[in-house]
Formats: structure tokens, C-alpha cells, sequence
């Protein structure tokens, strides 16, 4: 048969409202009372029902995450800095893939704001804000991560890039770089928006080389790098910036099968997504932006479970910052080549 919660309190000699608010962490129960509890709870094999306490709460103690590509390791290490928040305080992730498709992503947050959980995180891919705020009940809590609106009606954590690439432009021209390309991912989201502007600002600024043709857009998934570095090398590049880690490491594969030298053929600019050893390898040949990718899941995960707890918090927006790390050849010119 199954073990009830009326039998959890029978053991441990307690009422059931003391062995729910226990469970549940609703009510203070002294420390003494607590092990009674949990040992009975041990010794019977209890599970909660969780269908029944979220009938009873209104709480599902389940949030959302839905990410453009679940492949990515930016994402996957955002996942992991997420999850850890949540398990700290009895919550469940529920992670939803779009693979960067707008009709996707709709249907995601359909199903899950029909009851399915508290809360979302939401790395956005829809291109219209009035689009996606049409999707979201009056009320729900939303945070939106990485990616985000002009609007300001739901709170946000993202990342600001441009200053880095800005840095990065200077940097390239003063190296002598005259035609820098760059590769962005989709035209639509707001990061590559940032990036774009950034580097659009400092080209001109630098009075470097102004094309169309410089400025190439991948979709950030897997193997959307090459036909842009094609583009980009046939019209004679001298420096790169690849503003996406996935399309970062293939751009570094490419090179390398073309037998063009980092930092001695071309200047590379990569952004650094995540840590992981294959940048070390050539990190005394690029220059690098560091994007804080645990701390933007870490922040993201402790204010969507603020909005689902504490519903009448005001809309929040916390922007960091990524960091600009020059290669170890700083000093070499290409006049030095």
C-alpha cells in the first residue's frame, strides 16, 4: 500500500499539518521535531504527493528555461549555474529547446504557462516584442536572459559587449589593421544588435575600411561560420571578430585547415563563451571577450525565484559586463611581420 502522509505523522508522533508544513518548509518546526519527521519519513519510504501540494499551494515548485540551442556550451553552462539555485531551495528545471525557431519558442511558452510551472527564464529568439508579450499570461513571472527587448516590461540579466568590442577595433587598428570583419549572429536578436553598433562605431571612429560586405551574420548554431569567413577572406581581411563562441571555435578550425596563421596572418578576435582548454591553446594568438556566463545564469536564477515568491517586485534589470583579454603579443605590430 501506498505510505501516506497520515502515516508519517502516526510514526513520528506529530499531527499532519506539522509533517506537511516540514515537507513544504511552510511554518517554523523546531529542529527536534524535524528529525522525528524526517526519520519516519525515511524509515516508511514516503514521497510527497506533489500533484496534491500544488493543488493546495498554487505551487508547482517546477520553473522554465527555455534556450536557443541546448548544444551550446554557453547555454549548458548557464543550465548548470540555474539548476544549482534552484536545488538549493526545492525547485525543478524544466529546460526547453527552440533551436532558434520563433513558431518553436511560441508553442514552448503556450505549454508551459498552462500550468505546467511557476516561473520562466526565457533566451528569446522572436524577433517582435509585441509578438512575444502577447504570449505571456497578465502576471507571470518572466525573466528574460541574454537576450532582451526595448521594452522594459519584464526584468532582464544580460551582458554588455560593447565596450570589449569597441576596445577590440581600437586595438586592431592600432596594430594596423585596416579591413576587420566581423561575424554576428542573427540580425534580430538584441546581442547582435549591441555587437554590431559597437563595431560599426569604432570602425568609424578608427577611420578604418567601411563595407557592408565586412559584416557577415551566422545563425550561432552549429556550422553557420564557414560561408562568412569565406566572404570575409575573399575580401581581403586583415582581422577578424567572431562575436559567438560556437562559431569562434569553427572559425579557429578553419584557419587552421587553411594554414593561415593567428596572429601572424590574420588577428583574431574570439569570443569566449565558456571555459575551456581549446582557447588556451591559442590564446597568446587572439585577443579574447570573456563573457561571465555562470554569474549571468547565477543572477538569472536568483531573480526568477524572487518574481515567483515575491510576485510584486518591481521589473529589474541587471546588465553585466564581459572582459577584454588581449593576446600576449600586444606589442607586435604588423609592421614587425
Amino acid at each position: 500500500m501506498k505510505v501516506t502522509i497520515s502515516d508519517v505523522a502516526r510514526l513520528a508522533g506529530v499531527s499532519t499539518a506539522t509533517v506537511s508544513h516540514t515537507i513544504n518548509n511552510t511554518r517554523y518546526v523546531s529542529g527536534e521535531t524535524k528529525e522525528k519527521v524526517y526519520q519516519a519519513i525515511a524509515e516508511l519510504g514516503y514521497t510527497p504527493d506533489a500533484s496534491a501540494r500544488s493543488f493546495r499551494t498554487g505551487k508547482k515548485k517546477a520553473i522554465g528555461f527555455i534556450v536557443p540551442d541546448i548544444s551550446n556550451k554557453f547555454f549548458a553552462t548557464m543550465i548548470e549555474a540555474v539548476e544549482h539555485q534552484f536545488s538549493a531551495r526545492g525547485y525543478h528545471l524544466i529546460i526547453a529547446n527552440t533551436k532558434e525557431n520563433m513558431e518553436r519558442e511560441e508553442n514552448t511558452i503556450r505549454l508551459l504557462t498552462a500550468g505546467l510551472v511557476d516561473g520562466l527564464l526565457i533566451a528569446s529568439t522572436i524577433d517582435d516584442f509585441a509578438r512575444f508579450d502577447s504570449l505571456i499570461p497578465a502576471g507571470f513571472p518572466v525573466v528574460l536572459v541574454d537576450r532582451t527587448f526595448e521594452e522594459k516590461k519584464y526584468s532582464s540579466i544580460c551582458v554588455s559587449n560593447f565596450q570589449p568590442i569597441y576596445r577590440s577595433v581600437c586595438r586592431l587598428a592600432g596594430k594596423g589593421a585596416r579591413r576587420v570583419g566581423i561575424i554576428g549572429g542573427l540580425p534580430r536578436l538584441s546581442t547582435t544588435k549591441e555587437r554590431i553598433f559597437a563595431y560599426q562605431q569604432a570602425v568609424a571612429d578608427c577611420g578604418l575600411v567601411q563595407e557592408e560586405g565586412l559584416i557577415q551574420y551566422g545563425d550561432s548554431m552549429e556550422n553557420s561560420a564557414r560561408a562568412c569567413l569565406e566572404t570575409l577572406l575573399e575580401r581581403k581581411c586583415d582581422a577578424l571578430i567572431v562575436c559567438q563562441g560556437l562559431m569562434s571555435l569553427e572559425t579557429i578550425s578553419y584557419l587552421n585547415l587553411k594554414n593561415i596563421r593567428l596572429g601572424e596572418d590574420i588577428d583574431l578576435v574570439s569570443f569566449v563563451d565558456y571555459d575551456y582548454d581549446f582557447y588556451q591553446l591559442y590564446s597568446s594568438r587572439m585577443d579574447s571577450i570573456i563573457q561571465p556566463v555562470e554569474e549571468l545564469g547565477t543572477a538569472a536564477g536568483e531573480q526568477i525565484l524572487r518574481r515567483v515568491e515575491e510576485p510584486e517586485t518591481p521589473v529589474f534589470e541587471k546588465v553585466l559586463t564581459s572582459a577584454y583579454k588581449p593576446c600576449d603579443l600586444s606589442s607586435q605590430s604588423r609592421s614587425d611581420r
